[in-house]
């Protein structure tokens, strides 16, 4: 895609014309590819994101408590769900990978395409300030922020809480494999609860691979 067009999809997913085009192909760039990547912006907007999310839940849910608002906040800044934003706004189709990445399949990496949603809020935030931030979290979050706590509750929390209830031992996540190519590895994880069961899942981080893991065993067994 060429450059121009890249910029025509920066303004449509941001509602803004892009005043600093580097930022934006650097926060598409990943670590193949040999040029400046987005891991400093992926940082800056995982921290914006989690800020915005938790400001528009505060006022959105006056009633709840710390734990109600807690609950929705781990699920709707999940990695899962920033790669689920992302795939829906073509991502996958802009993101700069390197041979071996493309080869590998990294378009299509839920981790990549989280990592890439969140360097590309951070370069909204860097462009335009904290306010076109919000508005394009806001934006491409929206359909999610009015779910039940049920529906977006971490399922880790929610093992959890069904082991306690149900005078259970601590639900407990083994690392049983790993492998894939450095920059698009795959982690296998089985969670198990004494005198249940166990089930095991496999994602593209550790804590993507137990978090399905305990979705999982809660579909299974519950």
């Amino acid at each position: 895609m060429s450059r121009s067009d890249f910029l025509e999809w920066i303004a449509e997913i941001t509602g803004q014309q892009p005043g600093k085009p580097e930022l934006y192909k650097r926060a598409a760039t990943h670590g193949s590819h040999g040029e400046e990547d987005y891991q400093r912006l992926e940082f800056l907007g995982d921290r914006v994101l989690g800020l915005v999310i938790a400001d528009h839940l505060y006022n959105q849910f006056p009633d709840e408590p710390e734990g109600q608002l807690s609950q929705r906040l781990n699920g709707l800044v999940s990695g899962p769900v920033c790669g689920d934003v992302a795939k829906h706004i073509g991502v996958g189709n802009q993101v700069l990978l390197g041979k071996q990445a493309r080869d590998d399949g990294a378009r299509h990496s839920v981790k990549v395409l989280g990592d890439v949603m969140e360097s590309l809020i951070g370069a909204v935030y860097l462009d335009h300030g904290m306010e076109a931030a919000r508005n394009f979290i806001l934006r491409h979050w929206e359909g999610r922020l009015s779910a039940t706590v049920a529906d977006v509750r971490h399922p880790k929390s929610a093992l959890q809480e069904w082991a306690a209830a149900n005078n259970r031992k601590v639900p407990a996540y083994e690392l049983v494999d790993k492998s894939g190519p450095h920059h698009d590895l795959k982690f296998t994880v089985r969670v198990s609860v004494s005198n249940i069961g166990s089930v095991e899942a496999t994602a593209s981080a550790i804590q993507a691979a137990e978090t399905e893991a305990a979705r999982k065993f809660l579909e299974k067994y519950t």
